[in-house]
């Protein structure tokens, strides 16, 4: 899970404000102090940890919090509008040239994954509508070249390359001259990195700034590093101005320093956050959002972006009426679990789902190995049998077990998933029902 440790500790510290009736100024110093630590813990620059916690405690021992009939709810409500505001209060979007092609140039240190985050940019632009070209402009490093048109072929992105003899700023500058004759819309622009900061990285980049004039320049940096991400961040703005940054590993990041500090200490947007290893798996960074993730409330725009994104309109339309119809079965299921596969691993998908129990999220995963495992199943089936399993007694679970070359263990585990998920597939229904009648919604499976 995103920020998982330091998620689990802010939720701690909080619930036990929301058990309370009323609340003391000793209460609210007590949670302060567990949230401090979990802050601290967490790879946030003091600083930000300091200002922040100043903030969260000026607002919530006033009257407002003391006198609420729900002065938990209140407090909570308090850590999430500065938590909020601490990553940016907003989504910070791309400028785009009113002439194309609009330029944007990616900066880091070697190791963060310049190359790759810039197909997946190239990507995410591409599914807006725009025309990508991406430059490869990292001539120092083995290979950077070929990467870079391994990426662009995958995702059908042309790549713009002169070698590795040219210098960067000569090919930066001619790869926009191709975008030009080639109506590419959007331009990407890899620079090389470095093992560290150095002189002669930072005078080649503000050459390429120059000559080029990017529009953009995002700063793409490992969520891992915790505090050198910041460090890094500071420099390269120093140096370069820099428009915004882009968090790669966020998926393995269960910290969450450099989220919670580059924005407060670099005065610049995160603008984009990896997910994952994939081509897709880029993603807009709304602060909002995040924060709801780390209190443990969710993130319900963001999933329905997701199915919407991956589920075909049409298939999810027959879907609902059979799922309101009680009419959903093994054949189904397998479809569905083949279209959630698309939208990302399970565990993320689950987490944003408001009251979602993080622990018993732990490595719930849905590999391709255990998707043909369950397709083995279910083909080993009778027709009958897909369509109604509650006829699938023990003599027929061993022969689905025998005919897929799995376990009787793995088909019960099937037949509880499958039931599962029909329970699941009815209360997404039930909530959208509710949600166009204007109620709340409702999240039975998670105590909420």
């Amino acid at each position: 899970m995103v920020f998982e440790g330091l998620a689990e500790k802010l939720q701690g510290a909080l619930q036990k404000l929301k058990s309370k009736g009323k609340l003391t100024d000793k209460d609210v110093k007590d949670a302060m102090r567990e949230v401090k630590l979990a802050l601290l813990e967490a790879d946030v620059n003091f600083k930000v940890v300091k200002d922040f916690i100043d903030k969260v405690k000026d607002r919530a021992v006033g009257h407002e919090v003391m006198e609420s009939l729900t002065p938990g709810q209140q407090v909570i409500k308090i850590v999430h509008e500065e938590l909020t505001a601490l990553m940016g209060t907003t989504q910070s979007k791309l400028n785009f040239s009113p002439k194309a092609p609009t330029v944007i140039m990616l900066v880091g240190l070697q190791g963060a994954g310049k190359t790759t985050t810039g197909g997946k940019l190239g990507g995410y632009l591409k599914k807006m509508g725009k025309r990508p070209l991406l430059i490869a402009g990292d001539i120092y490093r083995p290979a950077a070249i070929k990467q870079l048109q391994v990426v662009g072929a995958q995702l059908d992105i042309p790549v713009f390359s002169m070698g590795d003899k040219v210098s960067p700023v000569h090919i930066a500058k001619a790869g926009i001259e191709h975008a030009n004759k080639h109506g590419n819309d959007v331009v990407i622009i890899d620079t090389a990195g470095r093992l560290h900061i150095d002189e002669n990285l930072m005078e080649e980049l503000e050459n390429i700034k120059k000559e080029v004039v990017p529009h953009e320049i995002l700063l793409v940096v490992d969520a891992m590093t915790g505090q050198d991400a910041v460090n890094v961040a500071e420099t390269f703005n120093h140096r370069l101005g820099i428009d915004g940054v882009i968090l790669t590993k966020l998926d393995g990041d269960t910290r969450g320093g450099a989220a919670l500090s580059v924005r407060a200490v670099a005065q610049k947007p995160i603008k984009f956050v990896g997910m994952g290893e994939k081509l897709s798996e880029l993603e807009p960074f709304y602060p909002d959002r995040m924060a709801s993730r780390i209190l443990g409330m969710g993130d319900v725009l963001s999933l329905i972006e997701k199915a919407q994104a991956s589920f075909d309109e049409k298939k999810a339309r027959e879907l609902e009426k059979k799922i309101r119809t009680q009419e959903f079965t093994f054949e189904d299921f397998l479809e569905q679990l083949q279209q959630m596969k698309k939208m990302g691993p399970l565990s993320q998908l689950l987490e944003m789902i408001p009251g979602a129990n993080t622990k018993q999220l732990k490595n719930l995963e849905m590999n391709d190995k255990e998707l043909i495992h369950i397709e083995a199943m279910i083909r080993s089936m009778t027709i009958e049998e897909r369509r109604n399993p509650s006829i699938i007694n023990g003599s027929r679970r061993k022969r689905i077990a025998q005919g897929s070359g799995m376990t009787v263990q793995k088909v019960n585990n099937l037949l509880k998933q499958f039931e599962q998920t029909k329970k699941m597939m009815k209360q997404f229904a039930d909530m959208e029902k509710s949600m166009k009648k204007g109620g709340k919604m409702k999240f039975p499976f998670f105590g909420k």
